[in-house]
């Protein structure tokens, strides 16, 4: 099933067709397609429950129901669950979707199931027989049997009785319900199969649906537990924040535990990836990465301990629950996880070692919100806990802008508080990758965001190592992630965000598991980061890894790959939501070198002569003011909007004026761009608020469909011209990776 990440994009257009959108894919498996499908929508994370009702997706409009029947988006298939529900025919919907009715009755199936449970939670609390207006009875047993082989989860079943996931636990274990292990046939049926694919299902699970009887058949498994493996969490499927590089980790940690004499059990359920080939691991589970399935999975194979932190966030997020359920979990402890998850107790952890950071508080109310940003002035980084779109994050620059994106929260209140943080602006945003045992560093990669802070960090322009830190930033940062690391105790892979302006440090957000760039520093300064941190998990004796800071004769560069070509309709600005599917990560001897490696490795060309500016604010008009300079020196023909050629004018360098394309009036810079008159556009916004100028917004969007390179960023524009005169007199270095030494 495809994983679609729409919702992140301002404006764009959710319908799906021929041209492929999806960022990612998952594959499910069960014993019949109700339990398969209901596996792979959670699997996606499109929602967090399956099919059923109430899993964190917005309910369709019954006058929309139609229409998302009959044009397909990437929430179609709710809107099929929802019109069953809503008392429509599977003749009716089949005729408006297209689908065969054999997969909408078994949909139907699912949703019968569910209205069933509904009405017996609904009964059981009229009658009030419990707290919680349920028990286990006979029934409730049978109901229960039932809707497993359907695929619903035990927080789904929760959900609906309205009581906690475990007690659902309890009750699997009470008739002695669990899944079956199965081997996925890989022979057709035609000889036994032997194989190391695994699934779980609850076809061949049987239990005792009747309380009073004492014989419990327990299911058949097609394997017997291994005692002693190392289970290792992979990241799920592909999805805009989580790639390749988690799959690298988890892999290069299974290959560490084969080398050290250790089987492994790996747990994804990404078809794409490394981690789910036959010879990577002892034993592969295509499963879910939720509390339930991989508590399952440890019940039943009783390994000595779960590597988490190379599976990205989804995976670290596990740690506290399946430690509070009795699973082992290798490295730095679950609770000190949580202590750098929690914002108030990383917060008061900073406090203490006497660490800066950004003024930031959680509010319940619009009011407080409106009166902290006022406080600390603007602009503010607001991060809503719950809110529709996908929009997680936004930077607020006044009054305005706040209540706007206080205003895409359901409601804000004890439930669901906003954090709002002092947004820091014209700073340099740096990351540190380390690797730790006991709390002591045994490596540490130091990298540097071309952008300034505002540029998610999945969506920036990494340059290791570091190439224009002061020597004091570097000391602080490294001082301060020596205090963090033997706070929290740290065995395992860490990533630690910081913000600096002018020699002041200030810590962002500390992650304890293995971030986005460990693979790309890993293979820039070649020493295999995940190798290090495994060892140290394991309790094997590591020696710390020198570190060449600086005397590596080589710098990396990793830039990002976006897809706003197939994403139409959406504005390719960046800003602090993540937006780009995947990255590439190019060497040189020199910074120049490197990125433009990077660059034409993501699509732009290492020769340009015709340019189309248009350079936002007074201070990029300041900023770029070299950049032109440079241009015209190598040649190129500036063409530019009435501002930035007024501004280029006064000193003394010529640029073409145009008209903005809602002036009726040519030369126009639609006109030209429409003749592909431009090699390259650079757009910079004027301000980072929601809602761009429609000018601007026009021709960045018709530089992403008439496939012109365009930059909005005036830091890597101006990079991007440096390395264009550095080719131009040195060209591309062309050199294999072994001969960088």
């Amino acid at each position: 099933m495809p994983r679609w990440d729409l919702a992140k994009f301002k404006e764009v257009d959710k319908h799906i067709g021929s041209e492929m959108k999806s960022v990612g894919e998952v594959m499910a498996i069960g014993r019949s397609f109700e339990e398969a499908l209901q596996k792979a929508i959670r699997m996606t994370g499109a929602s967090q429950f399956g099919l059923q009702s109430d899993g964190g997706r917005t309910t369709i409009a019954s006058s929309k129901l139609r229409a998302s029947l009959s044009k397909p988006t990437d929430k179609r298939l709710f809107a099929v669950y929802q019109a069953l529900a809503e008392g429509w025919s599977v003749q009716k919907i089949n005729r408006l979707t297209g689908i065969d009715p054999w997969f909408i009755g078994k949909i139907n199936s699912i949703r019968q199931c569910e209205s069933e449970m509904q009405k017996a939670a609904q009964m059981a609390r009229q009658a009030q027989v419990a707290p919680s207006g349920i028990t286990l009875d006979d029934k409730t047993a049978a109901m229960l049997v039932r809707a497993k082989r359907l695929g619903f989860s035990d927080a789904g079943i929760a959900h609906i009785f309205g009581i906690h996931e475990l007690e659902v636990r309890r009750w699997r274990q009470t008739i002695g319900l669990r899944p079956s292990v199965r081997q996925i046939d890989t022979l057709a049926a035609e000889y036994p199969a032997q194989t190391n694919y695994l699934y779980v299902t609850y076809a061949h699970s049987f239990a005792s649906t009747s309380l009073s009887g004492d014989s419990v058949i327990i299911p058949s498994d097609d394997v017997k537990p291994s005692h002693g493996s190392i289970l290792v969490i992979g990241s799920g499927p592909y999805h805009i924040g989580s790639s390749v590089e988690f799959d690298w980790c988890a892999v290069s940690a299974a290959e560490t535990c084969r080398t050290l004499g250790q089987s492994t059990i790996m747990v994804n359920c990404n078809p794409e990836t490394v981690s789910t080939d036959y010879d990577i691991c002892d034993r592969l589970y295509f499963e879910e990465l939720n509390f339930e399935r991989i508590m399952d999975i440890y019940e039943f194979e009783e390994p000595s301990g779960i590597l988490l932190s190379m599976g990205g966030q989804l995976a670290n997020n596990l740690a506290l629950p399946l430690f509070d359920a009795g699973a082992l979990i290798l490295g730095t402890s679950p609770q000190n996880i949580d202590k750098a998850e929690d914002r108030h107790k990383f917060s008061s952890l900073l406090d203490e070692l006497d660490i800066e950071q950004p003024a930031w508080s959680e509010l319940t109310t619009n009011e407080e919100a409106l009166a902290f940003a006022r406080s600390v002035g603007y602009p503010v980084l607001v991060r809503p806990s719950y809110v529709l779109s996908g929009a997680a994050m936004n930077v607020a620059w006044d009054d305005k802008s706040l209540a706007t994106f206080l205003g895409l929260a359901l409601d804000i209140s004890q439930e669901h508080p906003v954090v709002i943080s002092k947004f820091i602006e014209h700073a340099k945003e740096i990351e540190i990758d380390a690797v730790a045992k006991h709390g002591k560093l045994l490596y540490h990669a130091i990298t540097e965001h071309l952008e300034n802070a505002g540029v998610h960090s999945g969506d920036a322009t990494v340059v290791f190592p570091a190439q224009r830190l002061y020597v004091e930033t570097v000391r602080k940062i490294i001082r301060i992630t020596e205090k963090i690391a033997s706070a929290l105790n740290i065995t395992g892979p860490f990533n630690i965000q910081f913000v600096a302006k002018q020699n002041r440090v200030m810590v962002i957000e500390c992650n304890l598991r293995a971030s986005r760039s460990f693979p790309f520093c890993s293979k820039v300064s070649r020493i295999n980061m995940i190798d290090l941190a495994t060892r140290a998990m394991l309790g094997q004796a590591v020696q710390a890894a020198p570190n060449a800071l600086y005397d590596q004769p080589w710098v990396g560069v990793k830039a990002a790959q976006f897809s706003f070509a197939r994403l139409h309709g959406a504005d390719p600005v960046l800003g602090v939501e993540m937006a780009s599917t995947g990255e590439v990560g190019c060497i040189g001897s020199e910074l120049d070198d490197a990125f433009m490696k990077a660059m034409v490795s993501v699509g732009y060309s290492p020769k340009v002569k015709k340019l189309l500016l248009s350079t936002g604010p007074i201070e990029d008009k300041l900023d770029f003011l070299e950049s032109a300079e440079k241009l015209v020196e190598m040649g190129c023909t500036l063409y530019a909007s009435h501002g930035t050629a007024q501004f280029l004018k006064k000193y003394d360098i010529e640029a073409q004026a145009l008209h903005w394309p809602l002036e009726n009036a040519e030369p126009n810079i639609l006109t030209l761009m429409r003749s592909h008159v431009f090699d390259l556009v650079i757009n910079i916004p004027k301000n980072n608020r929601k809602h761009e100028l429609q000018n601007d917004y026009l021709i960045r969007r018709m530089a992403i469909d008439l496939n012109i390179p365009l930059f909005t960023n005036i830091k890597t524009a101006r990079q991007y011209i440096e390395s264009l005169a550095y080719a131009k007199n040195h060209g591309i270095e062309i050199k294999p990776w072994e001969e960088y030494r």
